[in-house]
């Protein structure tokens, strides 16, 4: 079981986005004291909801502020990317950082974003595959040319090369882990095609996390990859995690706190094209998530944890744990994860 935090940088009503970047930072520094294995970055623009618009340059930071954890995008957004550019941060940062550094990328929505760094809803809507390959092809290849539809090139050297990580032989050597955050059925099938291993969103369950996985294991040996690769794909479940004494009193915090962010946050979300789209009521959001995902005590927590990856194979998890918007708090609950969690699942 590999437990790492997920981390939004979430802005809280009536805080400044400094303050939600630091208790990034430092929640990242409290998951490698308290012994968790990950930390993974999401990516946001022009909301509240998350204030980090560079996925790979917080990861820089935090890469050097640490020397053991993995650090991961979680999403970098490929249509607001050119993606020999962020094919080159990921190479760049999996070198420096010894092989700590996973790139997550994935399709993003389709707002206002696309018109700001000039991807065009086309890029949202049918250019995620082509700039997916190209991510690839510029991590995996020594010379790379741009032939698709929306990306033409001629062909050039790749420097610095993903592949030339100085320790030798291991699964780091041969360049940054890639994985897609998968939230259709077409989508699942494109990872699994690939066999890169998914990022799953915290509003799953485990039923539908399990037909995922079902879906990706069936799609990616009809698309002749091995059983070993199969079955041993990392795929990722996100979650959200608060760790309490009393039966009710971590989902009675995240009641209290979490909806009035997820109310700005998600309210702020603009579409490119003015289509209408239904905001989720926060605290029925709120109470869901608490529902599904290890908020509790430390034992329920750890018997959540290992149901889910029982039930959809599953092993690797990050959770979001800022949900209390206090950086006392959340570091308390990093360190509760890494002390009262982790001794559990062993």
């Amino acid at each position: 079981m590999r437990i790492g935090t997920f981390v939004l940088a979430a802005q809280f009503p009536g805080q400044g986005p400094g303050e939600a970047l630091h208790r990034a930072v430092r929640s990242t520094e409290a998951a490698e004291e308290s012994g968790l294995d990950s930390v993974w970055l999401a990516e946001h623009h022009f909301v509240p909801y998350g204030v980090c618009p560079s996925a790979t340059t917080l990861a820089a930071l935090l890469l050097g502020r640490t020397r053991r954890i993995r650090v991961g995008t979680a999403v970098s957004v490929l249509p607001n990317h050119h993606p020999v550019a962020l094919a080159e941060q990921a190479a760049l940062l999996h070198l420096t950082s010894g092989g700590r550094f996973s790139l997550g990328v994935g399709r993003g929505g389709p707002w206002v974003d696309l018109e700001v760094f000039g991807g065009g809803l086309d890029a949202y809507e049918n250019g995620f595959p082509e700039a997916l390959d190209l991510v690839l092809d510029w991590l995996r290849e020594p010379r790379v040319a741009g032939r698709g539809e929306r990306f033409g090139f001629r062909e050039v050297a790749v420097v610095p090369r993903a592949d030339e990580l100085l320790e030798g032989p291991g699964p780091e050597a041969s360049g940054p882990e890639t994985i897609v955050a998968c939230t259709s059925p077409r989508t699942v099938r494109l990872a699994a095609a690939r066999a890169l291993p998914m990022l799953l969103g915290m509003h799953c369950g485990d039923e539908e996390k399990a037909e995922m996985v079902a879906l990706w294991r069936t799609a990616a040996r009809e698309a002749g990859h091995p059983p070993e690769v199969v079955e041993g794909a990392a795929h990722v479940s996100a979650g959200v995690a608060q760790i309490a004494d009393g039966a009710g009193d971590a989902t009675e915090l995240l009641v209290k706190t979490m909806p009035g962010w997820l109310r700005q946050g998600l309210d702020a979300h603009v579409t490119v094209d003015g289509r209408h789209r239904v905001m989720r009521d926060p605290v029925a959001y709120t109470e869901l998530l608490c529902g599904l995902h290890p908020v509790g005590t430390p034992r329920l927590a750890a018997d959540r944890l290992a149901a889910t990856a029982e039930r959809t194979g599953i092993t690797r998890f990050a959770l979001l744990v800022e949900g209390s918007g206090d950086l006392a708090a959340t570091e308390e609950n990093v360190r509760r994860l890494g002390a009262d969690v982790l001794p559990l699942l062993t």
